[in-house]
């Protein structure tokens, strides 16, 4: 179990996480609350219905980390554009659809990085400072989605290319001295996470 997810009876998850692991995975996880930003709570008297009908922004975010967890849903890298459209009718289409789903994404993604944060603080260390993190089936949920934004944080701050992953990419021959080293070994071992939690969930 050390270093990767295995399945537990429910549909849950298991993993060991030394002291180190476990104050690198709530550093990571506040610091995209961080970018995310806080969410909209009703003021005192307003009617909390409101809050549900609010317009979310209709440009995507300026930051380049920010804009790859809000993509644009047509014609960006990650949207898929209506052949028909023309590139202002795929910007009008994007900004419609942006103003109606990015608040619930953010809102979906600041519960996932919450609900990280919220399991490693209920946390009973061991002897040694490390601990055997246990995910329900929901948890492991919230855990996927915040390991993919951590993932596409890191990448985009790394300037990361499907290139640079593979076994032979620039990623795994960086040099001590580079001062990358650190967040890139961050992200790999992040996707290490993922990709045994996703097994872990396989039937």
């Amino acid at each position: 179990m050390a270093g990767h997810f295995e399945a537990t009876p429910g549909g849950g998850a298991a993993v060991a996480l030394d002291e180190v692991e476990i104050s690198i995975l709530r550093s990571l996880a506040v610091q995209l609350l961080e970018l995310i930003g806080p969410g909209d709570t009703p003021a005192d008297g307003e009617d909390p219905l409101a809050a549900l009908f609010v317009e979310g922004p209709s440009k995507p975010p300026s930051d380049p980390a920010l804009a790859r967890l809000f993509p644009d849903a047509y014609g960006g890298p990650d949207g898929s554009a209506p052949q028909d459209k023309s590139e202002e009718e795929l910007r009008e289409l994007s900004a419609e659809f942006r103003r109606f789903t990015e608040n619930d994404l953010r809102s979906r993604k600041r519960e996932d990085a919450l609900a990280v944060v919220r399991t490693l603080d209920a946390l009973s260390p061991a002897g040694d400072g490390g601990a055997v993190l246990t995910l329900t089936a929901d948890e492991c949920r919230s855990w996927l989605g915040s390991l993919n934004d951590l993932r596409l944080t890191i990448g985009t701050r790394l300037e990361v290319s499907d290139e640079d992953e593979g076994e032979d990419g620039s990623l795994y021959r960086l040099p001590d001295s580079d001062p990358r080293k650190p967040m890139v070994m961050a992200y790999l071992w992040l996707g290490a996470l993922q990709e045994t939690l996703v097994e872990a969930l396989m039937p």
